[in-house]
């Protein structure tokens, strides 16, 4: 086995030494979407927008797949060094709401699933129209998972963040999105098919089974609160384009 496969298919360094740790219920989540789209494109790339120091490449790799991690350059450096780059994973320094990650995708073909959490809900509206519209044009037949907050939490978590002794967060929450608004997200491109919510993904044996962001799995299903807790969605490209036109549903 050369250095290069090596290094492909072995965990960082103080990883493999302990178990590995559960991603908690919002990553296990997104890990659940892209195995599914792996088993039906096994030779896809799995593009992650702003995955920082995560090792999602070791946890989901099925010896086919392409890995690119796309960050801002400054964060590019430091992954750099201590995750190298190998010949089925590299990381992009580029932001997630610029399309010239875009172009890192070499085989769309073999199929394209994107993965940004945390990142989309930091990103204004118009900017989330203009990058579902460039993934929905540049990658058919692809997919991209996300989190969002519904409005109202988004909007408690502004100004939450205005109130702090910093004024601002680094990254605000700039877009909202409520479970009822799904459909209409749709209609934000005519390469869009489907839109739906990730189901709940169990832990392998919690004491308690928990929302995607810390509530009791019973707390989080009563209406009052379902209307404030986050949602992680998948938004699937058409591999042709339909005749629908586009709306502007993110507001």
């Amino acid at each position: 086995m050369t250095e290069s496969e090596r290094t492909e298919t072995e965990a960082p360094a103080g990883c493999a030494a302990a178990p590995a740790r559960d991603p908690g219920a919002r990553g296990r989540r997104f890990d659940a979407a892209v195995r599914a789209y792996l088993a039906r494109h096994p030779q896809a790339t799995v593009v992650a927008l702003g995955e920082g120091l995560d090792t999602g490449f070791w946890r989901l790799d099925n010896g086919r797949l392409t890995w690119l991690t796309v960050v801002v350059p400054e964060a590019a450096v430091v992954r750099r060094m201590l995750l190298p780059d190998g010949s089925r994973r590299r990381t992009v320094a580029c932001p997630a709401g610029d399309h010239g990650w875009l172009d890192a995708v070499q085989e769309p073909q073999r199929g394209v699933i994107v993965t940004a959490p945390g990142v989309l809900m930091r990103l204004p509206p118009a900017t989330v129209r203009a990058l579902l519209a460039a993934c929905a044009e540049r990658f058919p037949g692809g997919a991209l998972v996300f989190d969002a907050l519904p409005r109202l939490t988004a909007a408690l978590a502004r100004r939450a963040a205005a109130g702090t002794s910093g004024g601002r967060w680094p990254a605000p929450v700039r877009w909202g999105l409520d479970r009822g608004q799904l459909p209409r997200l749709a209609g934000v491109h005519p390469g869009i098919a489907t839109v739906h919510e990730v189901a709940p993904v169990p832990a392998a044996s919690p004491p308690w089974r928990w929302t995607a962001y810390g509530l009791p799995s019973w707390l989080g299903r009563r209406a009052p609160v379902r209307a404030l807790v986050p949602l992680v969605c998948e938004v699937r490209f058409a591999a042709a384009r339909s005749p629908r036109r586009a709306s502007s549903a993110v507001s």
